[in-house]
């Protein structure tokens, strides 16, 4: 079954920082991109950051660029989204996803599976 299990999110102060895992099943993970999503409440889901099967290559949102850093490590069907200098506008769910394109894309209809989502709030 595939699956996608988020991990890591809370709360913090703005300045602070926190490490998203997400964990994928084997069959998920395999040959994928996979991104991170966020949505704020009332407002739509937006692209964060993206990373290529071999990690190789990279793709951030302009607004979490030099603050975010997403890795991957597929020994362990894992990616990861480090999040530093965090902002209270940084407040939202973030989901991961997996997708078949053959590089990093910030289009949420290019991938196929999400997780469930995990909080992060930022607190001034």
């Amino acid at each position: 079954q595939v699956q996608l299990v988020e991990s890591g999110g809370g709360l913090v102060q703005a300045g602070g920082s926190l490490r998203l895992s997400c964990a994928a099943s084997a069959r998920t993970f395999a040959n994928t991109v996979m991104g991170w999503f966020r949505q704020a409440p009332g407002k739509e889901r937006e692209f964060v950051s993206a990373i290529s099967w071999s990690g190789g290559r990279t793709y951030y949102q302009d607004s979490v660029k030099g603050r975010f850093a997403i890795s991957r490590d597929n020994a362990k069907n894992t990616v990861y989204l480090q999040m530093n200098s965090l902002k209270p506008e940084d407040t939202a769910v973030y989901y991961c996803a997996a997708g078949p394109s053959p590089y990093p894309t910030m289009a949420g209809t290019r991938y196929d599976y999400w997780g469930q989502g995990t909080q992060v709030t930022v607190s001034s």
